[in-house]
């Protein structure tokens, strides 16, 4: 049986973009195994596994993870890493897609793998969502926030 370190090194190796094998990494997962984008509060289970990380790929086809750090917990594993590409796909958002920019990304992550009986339970991914927008040109519009600040508060001020 592999060590849960080693279950998590082949979730990684399955999840890069030259290797890409959604259902391999599903099969490392419970049968109600959850994968969390925490940053973006997104939950995947099931078949929706494959589908988050065939969504990264196709904005991001050549993805890669480098892992820095990797630390052995019990039953949780802990890694420090980057997680790399190229924007050649259209990356989808609430108000339309973003089109591909060539742009690299280098985005600082922190995942936390917790496992049962050699199988994924919980995986918690903690991207840098901020600073990968900003590495692919779409920054904050803070004019828009603080307007829209201007008006709530407009508004809470008439209800006093």
């Amino acid at each position: 049986m592999r060590s849960d370190e080693e279950v998590v090194r082949e979730a990684y190796r399955l999840s890069e973009g030259n290797v890409l094998d959604g259902h391999g990494f599903r099969a490392l997962f419970t049968e109600n195994g959850t994968f969390n984008d925490v940053p973006n509060a997104q939950t995947f289970r099931g078949d929706q596994i494959p589908q988050a990380l065939a969504g990264l790929a196709s904005v991001f086809p050549d993805v890669h993870r480098e892992l820095l750090e990797v630390h052995a917990l019990g039953d949780v594993i802990a890694v420090e890493l980057r997680i790399q590409g190229t924007h050649l796909g259209a990356f989808p958002t609430p108000n339309g897609e973003i089109p591909p920019t060539g742009n690299r990304i280098d985005v600082p992550t922190a995942d936390l793998w917790y496992l049962r009986d050699g199988k994924i339970e919980t995986f918690n991914c903690y991207n840098a969502a901020n600073v990968l927008l900003a590495q692919i040109g779409a920054n904050p519009d803070f004019t828009s926030a603080i307007e829209a600040a201007k008006t709530a508060t407009t508004g809470l001020s008439s209800l006093t």
